[in-house]
C-alpha cells in the first residue's frame, strides 16, 4: 500500500472488500485500503449491502444509498490505523451482548459516534469516557433490580 497527498487528478476506479477491509484502486493503478472499523456502517452492513455502491461522478467518493454512507477518497490516504486498545472498546469486547445502538440511545449520543470510540477511530475525552462507562454501569444496576 502506498501513501500520498491528495491530488484532484486521482480518482477511484475500483472498490472491493476483503479480510475486514475496504480496498480501492485508483486511476494511477495504486491500491489503498482501510479497515472496516474505520467505517462502522460498512462494518455492520451485510456483504450484500456493501456491494450496492456507486463511485461519484468525479471519481473522488463512494456512495451507498441503501446505507446512507459516503466515503471520500481522502479517507484512504490516512496512514494511522484505528486504535482499539481503549477502555470503551474493552468494555464492549468484555460484554459482547451490549447493543451499540441501544447503549448510544441510553447515553444520548449518536450510534456512529459511539462506534467510532469503540473502533478507535475517534478518542473520547476523559469526561465522555466516564459518561459512557457510568451509563453502562447504571444500565447494569437497573438490570440487577429486576
Amino acid at each position: 500500500m502506498s501513501t500520498l497527498t491528495l491530488n484532484k487528478d486521482i480518482t477511484i476506479v475500483r472498490v472491493w472488500f476483503s479480510d475486514r477491509r475496504i480496498f480501492i484502486r485508483t486511476n494511477e493503478d495504486k491500491e489503498y485500503s482501510r479497515p472496516l472499523e474505520a467505517f462502522p456502517l460498512l462494518l455492520d452492513a451485510s456483504e450484500e449491502e456493501r456491494k450496492h455502491f456507486k463511485i461519484g461522478k468525479f471519481g473522488d467518493d463512494i456512495r451507498w444509498d441503501n446505507l446512507d454512507e459516503d466515503i471520500h477518497i481522502s479517507s484512504f490516504f490516512v496512514e494511522q490505523e484505528p486504535d482499539t486498545n481503549n477502555i470503551i472498546a474493552d468494555t464492549f469486547k468484555k460484554f459482547p451482548w451490549l447493543n451499540v445502538s441501544e447503549v448510544a440511545r441510553y447515553i444520548g449520543i449518536n450510534k456512529s459516534l459511539l462506534s467510532r470510540y469503540i473502533y478507535g477511530i475517534k478518542k473520547p475525552s476523559e469526561k465522555r469516557t466516564e459518561e459512557i462507562l457510568s451509563a453502562i454501569r447504571e444500565m447494569g444496576k437497573k438490570m440487577t433490580s429486576i
